[in-house]
């Protein structure tokens, strides 16, 4: 057996597939990261090459805090996190550190793949997480199945986001309409930290019945999001048409959703080519502000549910 140089390995480690019918996914080793979705080879999520590095947070997990994290450090409970600038032009932190870390693979099947990382103390975040993530193949789309578990002697509060870029096959996302159930809005300042509240009826930015994305520009979060009975907030994206179309769904667990248009991705030739939909259990900063942060005591496992749901014929 031959065994590979350090080039023959992409960026993103190991590649996981599956697959369903006319489904394909690829997850990766680096990050648990989706970098692939496609039906019948039409892309649904608009990753990166296998040799390129993720860019633009494609698809990654953000936890244990996801979006931004003012100042990069924080303090909870006479515990102090003090974390990496990664975004120094804005003085923030940003979606985590799990993304770049290496999931080691727990089970594969078919349709099925299953991956965990333990998340040790570290100046960034003083305690210990194990996070297991399920990504699963059905008939009616992409399933992610998501359990934390409390492995330190402390409790511990985190968040939780995930990073999908979405397209319904449009050049731009200017064309295609959008669907988005989001109520009230965060008002950001320049640095793209909340300052409060607002609801968005009448506003640029009401999207609660679906209309043309056009030149508005989002990166924007969300929340009061409205459910359908069975305690699901669904986004909505189709081309003019409306014979394709793709949902992201999230569970209650998930109370923001961020939706960015991709205005600032380089190279420039993505810019506005697909639409992030972010679904997130907190705001940004809320490491800092403590907003709507789970607190799992020493043990205790949570978990939550989201997913991806392509959809071809007549717009429902």
């Amino acid at each position: 057996m031959t065994t590979p140089t350090s080039t023959a390995v992409p960026p993103s480690g190991q590649q996981h597939e599956i697959g369903y019918g006319r489904q394909r996914v690829v997850v990766t080793e680096v990050g648990a990261t989706l970098r692939v979705y496609t039906v019948d080879g039409a892309e649904v999520v608009d990753g990166f090459g296998e040799r390129d590095l993720c860019s633009a947070g494609r698809g990654q997990v953000l936890a244990p805090w996801p979006n931004r994290l003012g100042d990069a450090r924080y303090s909870i409970e006479g515990r102090h996190g003090q974390a990496a600038l990664d975004e120094p032009e804005r003085g923030c932190a940003i979606h985590g550190l799990v993304r770049w870390l290496p999931w080691r693979l727990v089970s594969r099947a078919q349709n099925v793949i299953v991956l965990s990382c333990v998340l040790h103390p570290q100046p960034g975040y003083p305690w210990r997480l194990e996070l297991s993530l399920e990504y699963r193949l059905a008939r009616g789309g992409l399933v992610v199945s998501t359990e934390v578990t409390n492995i330190d002697q402390h409790p511990a509060p985190f968040g939780l986001g995930f990073h999908p870029y979405v397209t319904v096959g449009t050049p731009v996302v200017d064309i295609a309409h959008l669907r988005l159930p989001g109520r009230r809005r965060l008002v950001t300042d320049e640095r793209g930290l909340p300052t409060g509240e607002t609801i968005v009826t009448g506003t640029e930015f009401d999207f609660t019945d679906e209309r043309m994305i056009g030149s508005t520009c989002l990166d924007t979060a969300f929340t009061d999001l409205a459910r359908d009975l069975d305690g699901i907030a669904r986004v909505e994206l189709d081309e003019p048409g409306g014979h394709l179309g793709v949902t992201v769904w999230m569970d209650e667990h998930f109370r923001y959703v961020m939706v960015y248009t991709g205005d600032t991705v380089v190279p420039g030739s993505r810019r506005r080519k697909s639409l992030a939909v972010k679904p997130m259990t907190c705001p940004p900063d809320a490491l800092r502000s403590e907003a709507d942060l789970v607190r799992l005591d020493p043990g205790v496992k949570w978990r939550c549910e989201w997913g991806i749901a392509p959809r071809s014929g007549p717009a429902a």
